[in-house]
């Protein structure tokens, strides 16, 4: 008859094949696997938020434009950039550049904080007739 010692749990050998005992290996592949997953869905969140804060940047330089080239032409009273100034100011959009041209068109560049991690998201837009 002959004694066996009593191995701890995880370092036996397998009987079959006489490899070491895997045990336990899928529980660090799960966790791998989740932490993976993680990482990119958190990239994925940044990526939307990068997008949301450019939409509501070009989207407050837009309307900024066009209230500043209905001012340029008469159509509502005000400063032109003054008048841009509010509206993006409205859309919490800070005016960076505006500039009124002789053919009575408005060219208007806008920031607008998109985060901690992300900066500043900018929007320009030209408002005015056809060029």
């Amino acid at each position: 008859m002959s004694l066996r010692r009593k191995q701890p749990p995880g370092q036996g050998r397998n009987p079959v094949s006489g490899i070491e005992s895997e045990r336990g290996s899928g529980t660090v592949l799960a966790a791998g696997l989740g932490m993976v997953v993680v990482m990119v869905m958190s990239l994925l969140l940044l990526l939307a938020q990068a997008s949301a804060a450019a939409s509501k940047a070009a989207a407050a330089a837009d309307l900024a434009a066009l209230a500043a080239a209905d001012a340029l032409r008469g159509v509502s009273a005000g400063e032109p950039c003054l008048v841009a100034a509010a509206v993006a100011a409205r859309h919490k959009a800070t005016l960076v550049s505006c500039t009124a041209r002789g053919d009575q068109s408005v060219e208007v560049s806008t920031e607008l904080p998109a985060g901690p991690l992300l900066g500043v998201a900018t929007g320009r837009a030209r408002a005015g007739p056809p060029p």
